[in-house]
């Protein structure tokens, strides 16, 4: 019942609450304050994303009467962009806001908490963490790094990517040097081409000066911040490799457990709400977008052909499978997510699926 009144808004009805029901000393009484420091994956200011974090941490010292104070550094201001896992893990900082593909290489399970190419859609994915298993599994697996995650934010299916070629069959992505991270990187160098994982802050002139020949980030709205439209003409579809990117918000374990019971709870609602807020922006804020590159001549917006998703779907595969069978905890977390997918898909089908297909 907890968390069904938390995905149904009486979470951020919750926060507003508990400033005005109680004072800033607390309800046991106490004026023990708590500043803590948080880093993040994004650059400063970075719409949707780091906006999203400041927003979540407005609303975490407004609902804890002042009590809990947060002050964020984005991605390279303290540490990093992709060491925030790091950071908050040995305790150097207490939160964190980034992405769980990004530490595969602390464990390759935790892609599973992000997105799965051609997985599940950002509500399948809140399905399966809040009321099918997924975040219980998310947790004891953070464990072991002395995290504490919540998951806090999605964007949505993502665009496939910008490309300075065309991409008509899979021979075209051979010897691609591009900006992909996670299993949908190493389904691109199956195919031949090259995956690199950069943070946000260098995509543009990588891609601009050609380190890179394509990168995919997010969609239209974030995408157009980083002038993404003036770097490549081809803009493809569906992100295949990103159906409901999932972000998280991780908090050092010693220090989510030093906090009293109302300031954790104030931190679960505050990250759920901004887990639904951020999905409606990015819906609202990539309408507004992408009508802009439509109207655009030198964007030439495509379809992946059926034949690349088709091999890209069995190079997925292919390393999911050798992925369970060489991580117990790899397979553990997969065994659920497969398990829920295949059970969801089937209302999905009849539900959402069969009804977009009815709009004209």
């Amino acid at each position: 019942m907890k968390r069904r009144d938390i995905l149904t808004g009486a979470g951020a009805l919750a926060m507003a609450g508990c400033a005005g029901e109680q004072s800033a000393t607390g309800p046991a009484g106490t004026a023990e304050t708590f500043e803590w420091k948080m880093v993040t994956t994004w650059p400063p200011g970075f719409p949707g994303m780091q906006t999203g974090v400041m927003r979540m941490v407005e609303q975490i010292e407004k609902a804890s009467g002042g009590r809990l104070k947060i002050k964020i550094y984005a991605g390279g201001e303290l540490v990093p962009p992709l060491e925030v896992f790091d950071a908050v893990s040995r305790g150097s900082v207490e939160m964190g806001h980034g992405a769980a593909y990004y530490w595969k290489g602390k464990t390759e399970a935790a892609q599973y908490f992000t997105t799965i190419p051609f997985g599940m859609t950002v509500l399948e994915m809140n399905g399966w963490l809040y009321y099918g298993g997924g975040l219980e599994l998310y947790r004891e697996l953070y464990a072991d790094f002395n995290l504490v995650p919540f998951p806090a934010g999605n964007t949505g299916v993502q665009m496939g990517g910008w490309f300075n070629r065309e991409i008509n069959s899979i021979e075209d992505l051979k010897g691609l040097r591009m900006r992909i991270p996670g299993i949908g990187g190493e389904a691109l160098a199956r195919a031949g081409g090259a995956p690199v994982t950069l943070p946000a802050s260098e995509v543009f002139t990588s891609l601009q000066t050609g380190v890179i020949d394509a990168s995919e980030w997010v969609g239209p709205y974030n995408d157009q911040v980083l002038g993404l439209q003036e770097t490549a003409r081809y803009y493809y579809y569906p992100g295949w490799h990103e159906p409901g990117p999932t972000l998280e918000c991780i908090v050092n374990k010693e220090a989510f457990a030093s906090l009293p019971e109302d300031l954790r709870t104030i931190i679960e609602l505050a990250t759920t709400a901004l887990n639904e807020s951020m999905m409606a922006e990015y819906t609202a804020r990539n309408a507004d977008s992408l009508a802009a590159l439509q109207d655009n001549p030198d964007i030439d917006i495509r379809r992946f052909p059926d034949e690349v998703l088709d091999e890209l779907r069995r190079y997925v595969d292919e390393i999911i499978a050798e992925l369970v069978a060489r991580d117990p905890r790899a397979a553990k977390i997969d065994a659920s997510f497969q398990a829920y997918r295949t059970k969801v898909a089937r209302w999905t089908e009849i539900s959402e699926k069969a009804f977009l297909n009815t709009r004209r």
